[in-house]
C-alpha cells in the first residue's frame, strides 16, 4: 500500500462527504457542515492553509545536522515524531459511515502509535464517539488522549474519571467546541466556561489538562491562571466560527506571551512535514493532523494513519536537514521569513 492507493481508496470510500482534493485547502467543501468542510463560507478553514503559506523557510546547508532527531517526550510518553493525530469524531453524519466510530479511531490511535505517534479520540453527540475513543485508547496500553466536549460540569468529570480508568496519559476539553452545530443539532449542551469553571475541572483529576481551541493571548493567559498543563492554539480546523484568524497567525503572539508557562500545541492547516516545521518554528512543541488522518483511516485503516504519519515526518526531517536543525531543540523563529 501506498499514499496513491490510500487517496483512491479514501475518495471511494468518503463519496459525498470528503473530494480527497489534490489540495486539502477547504475550497470544494466550504459550508459542509455537518462534513469536512468549514463553517459558514469557509473562510477560518482557508485561513489556516493561507496563515501557513506567508511563511518562508530560510534553506541553510553549512552545518552538520546530518541525521536529524525528531523525538520528544510528551505527557511521559517518548515519541519518534511531533506530529499527531487530531481528535475527530462523527464517522457517519461527517464521512459517510463507511467506517464505524470504533473502526475509524482504533485505526487512527493505532496507526498514531506504530508511527511512533500519539492520537487523539474525541466526544460528541452519540455516546459510541467517546466510548469508542476510551476502547481504542484501553486496546493500546493507554497511548491515546480523550478530549472532552465543554458539556455540563458533572458530565466532563465523569467522563474524566473514565479517561483515568483507561491509563490515558493527559485529558483535556476542546474549549472551542462551545458552539458547534452538529452538538446542537443532536440536542447536547455544550458551551462556554469560566475560569473558575475551568480550575473545578484541573482539580477534578490527576492527569495533565489539555485545553484545545485557544486562539488569543488574553484566553492563553487565562488557560494558565485556571491551571492547564496544555493549550492547543487551534480554530477546530474553521468548523465552528467564519472569518476567525489562522493559526499560524496568532501562534508567534500566544508563545512569547505564554510559552514559558505552558506547553504549548498546534492545529491548523498542516498537510505536509513543511507545514509542521513551520508551526514548530512559531512556539508549538507538537502538531496535531487531522483531514489527513481521516484520509489514511478511510484509506488504509492503521497502516493508512501510520503511512500519512511516517511521510509528514519524512519530509520534516528533510527540511530539519535543510534548515540545520540538529534536532526539535534546534528550530526557532530564526528558520523563518
Amino acid at each position: 500500500m501506498d499514499l496513491s492507493e490510500i487517496r483512491e481508496n479514501a475518495r471511494a470510500r468518503l463519496k459525498g462527504y470528503c473530494r480527497v482534493c489534490p489540495v486539502c485547502d477547504g475550497r470544494a467543501c466550504a459550508g459542509e457542515v455537518p462534513g469536512m468542510g468549514g463553517v459558514g463560507s469557509g473562510a477560518s478553514f482557508r485561513a489556516n492553509l493561507a496563515a501557513l503559506a506567508r511563511y518562508r523557510l530560510n534553506l541553510r546547508t553549512i552545518h552538520g545536522a546530518t541525521d536529524p532527531d525528531t523525538s520528544l517526550t510528551l505527557f511521559g510518553l517518548k515519541l519518534q515524531t511531533p506530529i499527531l493525530a487530531a481528535p475527530i469524531t462523527g464517522t457517519t453524519y461527517n464521512m459517510g459511515g463507511a467506517l464505524s466510530e470504533r473502526e475509524f479511531i482504533g485505526a487512527v490511535i493505532g496507526g498514531s502509535k506504530r508511527a511512533g505517534s500519539l492520537g487523539y479520540s474525541g466526544d460528541g453527540a452519540d455516546p459510541t464517539m467517546f466510548d469508542s475513543g476510551l476502547a481504542a485508547i484501553q486496546e493500546e496500553g493507554g497511548w491515546g488522549i480523550p478530549i472532552i466536549k465543554p458539556r455540563a460540569q458533572e458530565a466532563i468529570i465523569e467522563r474524566l474519571r473514565r479517561a483515568e480508568a483507561v491509563g490515558a496519559p493527559a485529558v483535556g476539553v476542546d474549549i472551542d467546541g462551545a458552539g458547534l452545530i452538529t452538538m446542537a443539532l443532536k440536542g447536547q449542551p455544550v458551551g462556554p466556561k469560566t475560569v473558575q469553571q475551568l480550575q473545578e475541572l484541573v482539580r477534578s483529576t490527576r492527569l495533565p489538562f489539555i485545553l484545545k481551541g485557544i486562539m488569543t493571548v488574553e484566553e492563553a493567559r487565562l488557560a494558565v491562571e485556571a491551571g492547564a498543563a496544555a493549550i492547543v492554539v487551534s480554530n477546530h480546523g474553521g468548523r465552528i466560527l467564519d472569518h476567525t484568524p489562522g493559526v499560524a497567525e496568532v501562534l508567534p503572539e500566544i508563545a512569547q506571551a505564554v510559552g514559558e508557562q505552558i506547553l504549548i500545541l498546534a492545529d491548523g492547516g498542516v498537510r505536509s512535514g513543511v507545514d509542521a516545521l513551520k508551526l514548530l518554528a512559531l512556539g508549538a512543541k507538537a502538531v496535531l493532523v487531522g483531514r489527513p488522518i481521516v484520509v489514511g483511516a478511510f484509506g488504509g485503516g492503521s497502516e493508512g494513519v501510520k503511512l500519512i504519519l511516517e511521510q509528514m515526518t519524512s519530509e520534516l526531517r528533510q527540511a530539519m536537514i535543510l534548515t540545520g536543525c540538529a534536532n526539535l531543540n534546534a528550530v526557532g523563529l530564526h528558520l523563518l521569513r
